[in-house]
């Protein structure tokens, strides 16, 4: 079982950046993003869940960011729009065994290695 997360970078305020999930050796229904600021806890960023076309936002970055998925390729996506320097964080996707979305990421099974976004402001 294996995630794997890219796409993390150097943006400036205002500009965009789309991160991949590839998940390999499962297939669940509810995936997740989650972001970790240095120094702060692991927050949660939003979820999706396939079976009902569910999608949940942080408010933090809700009409900002887009979760979306590719059943066919077992990817998720994080397509980010007018970042701001407080997005700065490690980004990792989770999967989680149940059909429940949460938004608490100790719920959640399985883990990717986290792709680091710095926004420069």
């Amino acid at each position: 079982v294996q995630l794997q997360a890219s796409g993390g970078g150097l943006v400036q305020a205002g500009g965009s950046l789309r991160l991949s999930c590839a998940a390999s050796g499962l297939r669940t229904d509810v995936m997740g993003w989650f972001r970790q600021a240095p120094g702060k806890d692991r927050e949660f960023v939003a979820t999706i869940r396939w079976s009902a076309g569910s999608r949940n936002y942080a408010d933090s970055v809700k009409g900002r960011f887009t979760i979306s998925r590719d059943n066919a390729k077992n990817m998720v996506y994080l397509q980010m729009n007018s970042l701001k320097a407080e997005d700065t964080a490690v980004y990792y996707c989770a999967a989680d065994r149940t059909t429940s979305p949460s938004t608490d990421w100790h719920k959640y099974d399985y883990w990717g290695q986290g792709t680091l976004v710095t926004v420069s402001s």
